[in-house]
């Protein structure tokens, strides 16, 4: 006895109901996360400092740094290909960049405007960590900075950086 008959009568079965068909599960084309491309990090160190304040004051210079239980500094650097972009992103601390070469914009979660602060090779960039931001290279040569950044005692090196989602909205990227 041959099993095809037994076997369309089976399909014909499953395909026939009265009954509605289950929704299809839909995949999200676009990540949790916004995706940073083209952006490469190199890690120069990490340290603990069980300081809980340091000043120093001259007579034409003040600066004070307090950190409650002591803080950890990582120092990186990241080279910015043509059109490259860092995805949105936080910090749990200040970060201060120093761009060293080429140009790279940098855009704040909180400005609906979505305007630039453009920081070319010489100039900085602070973050106070309490907002997301992205950086993008929207030029054709490459950009690096220096990066300095500041969180909470024994971090994990890659807690330095909280991917931000979904994406703010201010910007149209």
């Amino acid at each position: 006895m041959s099993r095809l008959p037994f076997l369309l009568l089976l399909l014909s079965a499953v395909g026939c109901s009265s009954e509605p068909a289950a929704p299809a599960v839909s995949v999200p084309f676009t990540p949790q996360f916004t995706v940073g491309s083209g952006v490469t990090r190199t890690d120069l160190g990490q340290s603990t400092f069980d300081v809980k304040k340091v000043k120093r004051i001259t007579d034409k210079w003040h600066v004070e740094l307090k950190a409650k239980d002591g803080l950890d500094i990582a120092v990186r650097t990241f080279s910015y290909e043509p059109g490259s972009f860092t995805g949105w992103h936080r910090h749990p601390g200040p970060v201060f960049i120093q761009v060293v070469k080429g140009t790279v914009n940098f855009y704040e979660a909180d400005d609906p405007t979505c305007t630039a602060i453009v920081v070319d090779s010489g100039e900085a960039y602070l973050d106070l960590g309490e907002h997301a931001h992205i950086g993008r290279n929207e030029t054709d040569e490459l950009a690096q900075d220096v990066t300095v950044l500041f969180g909470p005692p024994g971090i994990d090196p890659l807690d330095f950086r909280i991917d931000v989602t979904p994406a703010p909205g201010n910007c149209p990227f």
